[in-house]
């Protein structure tokens, strides 16, 4: 089984992204963060060029894919954005949510073009079986606070509802995304408990692409967390430059 995590950056790399993601038909789970769908406006106050249906076109280029949304901003029927899953088809979903990780109620998700990505967060999951075998699969997109990717008392809340929600499984399961944390932090301490770290493991010394200024100084903000019942084929950053963040490839 091969599985991609992935910030799309609301598809601002739109051409290369779309290359990306039509040459790995092969993979069997795609999780991606900052997906629009069906949007009317983008959420940021920044002057990049995004996608605002960017959900719509990935599930064109993935047929044999079984496509999941979920909305942080909006609502299922479109105008939205969040985080999407790709599942193919023949791997069976049992199941699949989503929790509220980071509430934000004073966000005016009505205003235009948004006020930037202090919004609420949720983690999107599904259970899914493979040879008869049921695994959790969990999508996340942490809090961004435009104050680095340190801890903060909304971060460590953050990750304790994770936590909780991942000690309530009774599946072998996977954690992956952009979690918006320094390595060295307690929120990814508590995550990482009773879990193995890939971006540890294997000595990745970035996640970040040359499309983030901030590279050097901030190199770490994507991770994909395995529980011990997991047999690892293979773990590695793919030098494929399509957002400012770098596709993330695991096979277990």
């Amino acid at each position: 089984m091969k599985l991609i995590t992935l910030n799309i950056w609301g598809g601002h790399v739109r051409e290369p992204l779309l290359q990306f993601i039509a040459k790995h038909q092969n993979i069997d789970i795609f999780c991606l963060q900052e997906v629009y769908h069906k949007a009317q406006n983008k959420f940021a106050t920044d002057d990049k060029t995004v996608s605002l249906n960017i959900f719509s076109e990935l599930s064109d280029l993935l047929p044999n894919h079984q496509p999941f949304f979920r909305p942080v901003i909006g609502n299922m029927q479109g105008n939205a954005y969040g985080i999407g899953m790709f599942v193919k088809k023949g791997i069976k979903v049992a199941q699949e949510g989503e929790v509220t990780i980071h509430h934000n109620p004073d966000y005016p998700t009505d205003a235009p073009n948004g006020h930037g990505p202090t919004h609420s967060r949720k983690l999107q999951w599904i259970q899914c079986e493979i040879e008869n075998q049921p695994y959790t699969i969990m999508n996340v997109h942490g809090l961004w606070n435009g104050m680095g990717k340190t801890d903060t008392p909304e971060r460590i809340a953050q990750s304790q509802k994770i936590r909780d929600f991942m000690d309530s499984l009774h599946t072998p399961k996977i954690l992956c995304g952009d979690f918006n944390l320094r390595p060295e932090t307690k929120s990814l301490e508590i995550l990482k408990k009773g879990m193995k770290d890939m971006v540890e493991i294997y000595q990745i010394p970035s996640t970040r692409s040359s499309h983030y200024p901030k590279r050097k100084e901030q190199p770490f903000a994507d991770y994909i967390l395995t529980c011990p019942k997991i047999d690892i084929k293979q773990f590695k950053v793919l030098t494929d430059e399509v957002s400012d963040h770098s596709p993330l490839l695991l096979e277990f």
